[in-house]
């Protein structure tokens, strides 16, 4: 495959037929398959593309009959698909996170420990901040100890988030600093102690008692990792994002950085809940531009199953004096939903838990009271009672997925939800029966941000090393066509997007990825480590992967 000017006789004979038609486009592409996820799921072999948008896609004799143009590719058999859109991510807190020490996968406390006076010494900072950490990694699932960070840094605050952000770690000095002592009471959060003494783990809202007095980056710093992140995204065929939470000042960022032709990738902002957020858009309405669609707001119920911090009906059945939390109140949820329909915007809210996700469908459904086309989505749906699926179709919610959750968690969430309540866990066709769709995303930088794992894991429902041998609740499992529409189309859907991206068709954006394999047919386990060859945005060429 490669670009490149059209030999002279095949461009005099598309010379001649444009003077018949005057189609001129900016690029072609042709001899492939090109899967356009249109309505049938319909394949072609040859795709025009004018100004950023696609003027045609057809067989290769038909496009270069009816189009001329300068530049173009012979795919070779290569394969097309829409650019892949992950529904649920945090794309500027993953490129904030590459500022810090990375923590995914360590096996213990004290790999944690070592990771961290490595990048001191290379990165000499104040304050020692990472994120990735997961205890039920260790040998020991325990939460680590602050005495151990203490040791270590004596002088300099320390906080590590769990990989999850629904817990921390922080060391004594970062708790002195934050006035944070065996005393303290926060409201929809937890401080664990042990004889008394706090440990330094911190669960949701308690993060905050610490997190408001870290210093922010500077603005430079952070657009040279937005611009990192972007370039990762590209690079695993990401050419749109949903960012679940953010506040006025960095969606404005992220505006004045796409407008100025720095910033490419499209974001749909969920804004974050807040007086001056909504001043700034939600109460002036929805803001639309090519690149950025900010018409949703970002709630929470709960916190994560991970950290048990998840709300269930009934208690955990490894920690059975616990429920989990609730972060947020009935009367505020109910206000913020209220002010998110009188102003036209989208509500979607985090739940966990079986209690988290009753708790919201029942607020939903009192405010919306019948099939509507809001798309209020419920982000995460992870365990949902077996009485309550049935509100997702009734009220017309959408259950917006992250499938990588299911074989990140399968190890333990057994332990976490005993026999019967696992069951309605994870239970990715059972939703998208509901509504006859769904949106699916990763949670990025809690999960890996290359799309073709939640891909896998939701066709095949096994993590990358194949286990387990037939799936984890395989009758779960969605078939390859549609895993691939909950990557593309239905995404954009759920962002109102559907009649401008998600596709390859006729008027649409032309976002779209060039692999070497068919992602429809290959054998599942050779789906993660597919290499995306190409990826284009608005007819943009942004990612060339390396020849080998």
């Amino acid at each position: 495959m490669h670009i490149k000017k059209l030999p002279a006789v095949l461009l005099t004979a598309i010379m001649l037929s444009s003077c018949m038609n005057d189609k001129q486009a900016g690029l072609i592409l042709y001899n492939g398959t090109i899967y356009t996820v249109d309505e049938s799921f319909s394949t072609a072999a040859a795709m025009a593309v004018r100004d950023g948008m696609i003027l045609a896609v057809g067989t290769t004799e038909d496009i270069l009959q009816r189009y001329s143009a300068e530049q173009s590719i012979d795919l070779e058999g290569k394969f097309v698909y829409p650019g892949l859109i992950d529904a649920h991510c945090h794309f500027i807190g993953y490129g904030k996170s590459l500022l810090h020490a990375g923590l995914v996968g360590t096996s213990s406390f004290g790999e944690v420990i070592g990771i961290l006076k490595a990048r001191k010494e290379k990165y000499p900072s104040e304050w020692i901040l990472g994120r990735g950490w997961d205890q039920n990694d260790w040998e020991v699932m325990r939460f680590p100890h602050r005495d151990q960070l203490d040791k270590a840094f004596p002088d300099n605050p320390v906080l590590l988030r769990r990989i999850d952000g629904h817990a921390a770690i922080a060391n004594s000095e970062a708790l002195r600093r934050a006035g944070v002592d065996e005393t303290t009471v926060v409201d929809g959060g937890s401080l664990i102690m042990e004889n008394g003494k706090l440990t330094g783990v911190l669960i949701d809202n308690a993060i905050g008692l610490v997190s408001k007095i870290v210093p922010e980056p500077d603005e430079q710093d952070v657009i040279k990792t937005l611009l990192q992140g972007e370039a990762n995204c590209f690079a695993v065929g990401l050419t749109g994002v949903h960012d679940a939470g953010l506040g006025y000042e960095t969606i404005d960022l992220i505006d004045s950085l796409q407008k100025s032709g720095n910033l490419k990738i499209r974001i749909y902002a969920m804004l974050s809940p807040g007086g001056k957020n909504y001043e700034h858009y939600l109460y002036k309405g929805i803001y639309k531009t090519g690149r950025l669609n900010v018409r949703s707001i970002k709630l929470f119920t709960d916190g994560a199953l991970g950290s048990r911090g998840a709300l269930l009906l009934e208690p955990y059945s490894d920690d059975p004096g616990n429920a989990g939390l609730a972060v947020s109140s009935d009367k505020y949820l109910r206000e913020q939903c209220r002010l998110a329909l009188e102003n036209g915007y989208q509500v979607n809210t985090h739940c966990i838990g079986d209690s988290a996700n009753r708790w919201i469908l029942n607020i939903y459904a009192g405010i919306l009271k019948e099939k509507n086309d809001l798309r209020w989505r419920i982000e995460h749906s992870q365990v949902v009672h077996p009485g309550d699926f049935r509100k997702f179709g009734d009220y017309s919610i959408i259950p917006s997925i992250q499938s990588t959750h299911a074989t990140s968690d399968m190890y333990w969430a057994g332990d976490r939800l005993g026999n019967e309540r696992i069951k309605g866990a994870y239970a990715y066709r059972q939703l998208m029966e509901e509504n006859g769709w769904i949106p699916n995303g990763s949670d990025f930088p809690v999960e890996s941000i290359n799309p073709l794992y939640g891909y896998y894991a939701l066709t095949a429902r096994k993590d990358p090393e194949g286990y387990p041998e037939g799936g984890f609740q395989a009758e779960n499992a969605l078939s390859r066509e549609e895993a691939f529409r909950a990557m593309t189309i239905w995404a954009a859907r759920a962002a109102f997007e559907e009649d401008e991206k998600g596709s390859l068709e006729a008027g649409k954006m032309a976002d779209f990825i060039i692999t070497d394999r068919d992602l429809l047919i290959i054998p599942l386990e050779d789906i993660p480590t597919t290499r995306i060859l190409q990826t284009w945005l608005a007819g943009e060429n942004v990612y060339t992967a390396d020849v080998d």
